[in-house]
């Protein structure tokens, strides 16, 4: 495997692995959402959010973008900022359907290989804490990544809400 920069035809390719690599993470979201929150968060539905999620990033021109090959196949993508003394990885997935190991943490040496040549000190990166996230809590763990701050999001559907004012 190797990386390289993002060139322009790499897009499709990157769309179709971050949709599929996210699958389970809108699947996890509508279960524990409901279908009204879901809806309104993927207005182009669960199956094609997160490419489109990521050709505005890449589109953006705001963030770095390199792929992961393996016989002139695109098998992953980073995307990433680097400012100054940090740097954070953005969106980042592997191609499930490959059969190849490795991918996820080729990505994070090459990165991590990167901010050293650029004197980065701190490197960031936000994932969930939920089951469907797990894959990418052990990946980013084995690259190194070691400190973290637990977070939650709650929503409210207002329309579904109790009048709070009244108690």
């Amino acid at each position: 495997m190797n990386m390289r920069l993002y060139r322009k035809d790499d897009l499709a390719e990157i769309m179709t692995i971050a949709d599929t690599a996210w699958a389970s993470i809108f699947k996890m979201r509508r279960e524990a959402l409901g279908d009204q929150i879901s809806d309104f968060l993927n207005p182009a539905g669960d199956a094609k959010t997160k490419g489109l999620q990521v050709k505005a990033q890449i589109e953006s021109g705001q963030y770095e973008i390199a792929v992961c090959e393996h016989e002139n196949h695109i098998v992953g993508f980073i995307t990433y900022q680097i400012h100054g003394k940090s740097a954070q990885i953005n969106n980042n997935a592997a191609a499930k359907d490959t059969g190849l190991k490795g991918i996820g943490q080729t990505m994070y040496r090459w990165f991590l290989d990167r901010c050293r040549e650029k004197q980065v000190r701190f490197i960031s990166v936000y994932t969930g804490l939920d089951w469907a996230h797990a894959p990418a809590r052990r990946a980013y763990e084995r690259a190194g990544f070691r400190r973290h701050l637990d977070h939650v999001t709650y929503y409210l559907d207002l329309e579904e809400a109790e009048d709070w004012e009244q108690k």
